[in-house]
């Protein structure tokens, strides 16, 4: 038996089982289990349970039979009607392998270097502003619209289709919207998503449920890391201060020198270093343009009496 088939059983007994009266809340754990153990297993699943609720609107079409009747389905006709299920999705997969295909849709590749950024126009007419150092992929076709942000940050400006979710993947989270305003960046294993106009709902990219998704508005932030996400209410003002990246400039509210030069170096092949943890902890704000470090760091001498000294590499502040 090839392994598409075990496992394409192995989702028809659990489907099975799960209509059963005696199904208890252990049994419903095996099963969330078994559905996180591999993609194929949750494929399968979800294959045959729609076969099975697309059979069961079909025998409510048919005769009105009480609810309770139909939970209570005798385990013989359960097995008869699954294995008739299984035959169908393997039938449905075999001729679809033989069936011409649409053309796949383009894949729009969009890589930035280091200070730079890109505006790009996808065919559903969204728009899409790529910030450095970033790389990311687009197929829009008129079944699906996807973004893979592989690096990096982006902000979208995605044209309303209620029809056609718009869904970004990034690291192990995934962000859907039907037409809406809002960034993504990824910084290693950390996710952020800040939303201008409109909302937008993050989850898990692999979630099986709604458990760990979240809905967030103009305003909002959401901050995802592994299993974790934190929602913070920034105000709309303070989003679009951190999106001021579009127009080539960085605006900072009270933040440490150290978390500014890691802004100012995303930006930089010449780099910003901090000589001791007295000035790491200066708290600054105001704008400033992204590749000017040395106008930032004259700043910075001028206002607070700080050491700079400049080499090939980049600039080392000290107090």
């Amino acid at each position: 038996m090839s392994r598409a088939r075990d496992i394409e059983q192995r989702a028809a007994q659990w489907l099975v089982a799960r209509e059963q009266p005696d199904w208890a809340a252990d049994r419903e754990r095996d099963l969330r289990h078994w559905l996180d153990q591999d993609v194929a297993h949750k494929a399968a699943f979800w294959r045959l349970e729609a076969g099975w609720r697309a059979a069961d609107r079909l025998a409510a079409t048919r005769a009105s039979v009480p609810v309770a009747a139909r939970r209570s389905v005798p385990i013989h006709r359960a097995w008869a009607i699954a294995a008739s299920l299984l035959m169908l999705c393997l039938a449905s997969v075999a001729m679809w392998r033989f069936l011409p295909r649409e053309p796949d849709a383009a894949v729009v590749r969009v890589a930035t270097g280091v200070g730079m950024r890109q505006q790009v126009r996808l065919a559903d007419g969204s728009a899409v502003t790529v910030n450095t150092a970033s790389r990311m992929r687009a197929a829009i076709s008129q079944g699906a619209r996807r973004v893979w942000l592989d690096r990096g940050e982006a902000y979208f400006e995605v044209a309303h289709d209620r029809r056609h979710p718009f869904t970004v993947f990034a690291g192990g989270r995934k962000v859907t919207v039907l037409g809406t305003k809002f960034s993504v960046r990824r910084d290693g294993d950390t996710v952020t998503v800040a939303v201008a106009e409109g909302r937008v709902r993050v989850e898990d990219a692999d979630a099986v449920t709604g458990e760990r998704a979240a809905i967030i508005t103009a305003g909002d932030v959401a901050i995802a890391r592994g299993q974790s996400m934190l929602l913070a209410d920034r105000s709309e003002q303070r989003v679009q201060d951190s999106l001021a990246w579009r127009r080539g400039v960085l605006t900072f509210d009270q933040v440490t020198l150290e978390q500014a030069a890691h802004e100012f170096n995303r930006y930089n092949v010449r780099q910003i270093r901090l000589g001791d943890a007295q000035v790491a902890g200066l708290r600054i704000g105001g704008t400033f343009e992204a590749t000017n470090i040395e106008a930032f760091t004259r700043l910075l001498h001028d206002a607070f009496g700080l050491h700079v000294a400049t080499d090939k590499d980049g600039v080392t502040i000290k107090s």
